[in-house]
């Protein structure tokens, strides 16, 4: 696949490289993992077959020989050669034919997968780009052709994906931090009391948030510790901020929560301006 436009940043995905955190090197793979391996499932892909990571559309793309392509995440408007396209499904695109994104209604990033994966060359067992380390492929450019993988005779999994989330707030599952206890026990309410907005100052290492302040209850100075994607860490500010999926390995400040795997997900869809709630997650009782 040649592209065309890549508008404002396409980058390469799979599910991570983990296993390299004592290196300093995170596990980075899709901000939104499940709209990853559903688009991959509806074309009989492997779950971490590499696909295109698009935030806010505006990515055009031409097929040079027939495929089948599955987009899943934030549902982009989508167009074949100017034709409307159904979202969450598989398209069959011929050789020539133009593919092209608008910007999505909810949601920041959609999810471009095509059957065979995308074979781009792997940097420490993934093929994902890592925004923090630099590694991985560099972002997607006008001008990049794709090369596309041998398909597999498997069959899809799934017919269709879920529908992607959508409205005005996002509800976001947390559970007990590594440090919980350095917060205050109103820190804790407010944190599932009241309503954060995402700031316009986040990319995939992590994410700021803006609303009622979190005070602590110990004031001392942390030692850098392993943090981990989804961690809800706590500047002095009180201002609390998600960590994202290049998040660095370590962190200074306390994490007061971490979310669930799913929540995670949903906060690869987070754009500035987005509204959100935490919900405090319990684990069932085995």
């Amino acid at each position: 696949m040649t592209v065309l436009e890549a508008g404002g940043l396409t980058l390469v995905e799979d599910l991570g490289r983990p296993g390299f955190a004592a290196l300093g090197v995170s596990r980075s793979g899709a901000a939104d993992r499940g709209a990853l391996i559903v688009a991959n499932r509806l074309l009989g892909n492997e779950d971490g077959a590499a696909a295109l990571e698009v935030a806010m559309g505006g990515l055009a793309l031409r097929a040079e020989s027939d495929v089948l392509l599955a987009l899943t995440g934030a549902s982009a408007p989508t167009t074949v050669d100017g034709r409307t396209a159904p979202p969450q499904r598989v398209l069959a695109v011929a050789a020539g034919s133009v593919v092209r994104l608008g910007v999505p209604r909810w949601g920041l990033r959609t999810y471009v997968a095509v059957a065979g994966g995308l074979a781009v060359p792997a940097v420490l067992g993934s093929r994902s780009t890592d925004v923090l380390s630099g590694l991985g492929p560099a972002p997607v450019r006008a001008g990049d052709v794709l090369p596309v993988g041998r398909a597999s005779i498997a069959m899809a999994t799934i017919d269709a994906g879920p529908a992607p989330p959508s409205g005005p707030t996002f509800m976001l599952d947390a559970m007990p931090g590594p440090r919980r206890d350095w917060f205050t026990e109103e820190a804790w309410r407010v944190l599932f009391a009241r309503r954060y907005r995402v700031t316009d100052v986040g990319d995939r290492v992590g994410v700021r948030l803006r609303g009622a302040p979190l005070g602590r209850s110990r004031l001392t100075e942390l030692p850098s510790e392993a943090v981990v994607a989804g961690s809800v860490q706590v500047p002095p500010d009180g201002q609390p901020l998600i960590f994202g999926p290049d998040h660095p390995v370590t962190g200074g400040y306390p994490v007061i929560a971490v979310l669930t795997e799913s929540a995670r997900d949903a906060a690869g869809q987070l754009r500035p301006g987005q509204e959100l709630r935490f919900r405090h997650h319990v684990s069932p009782v085995a």
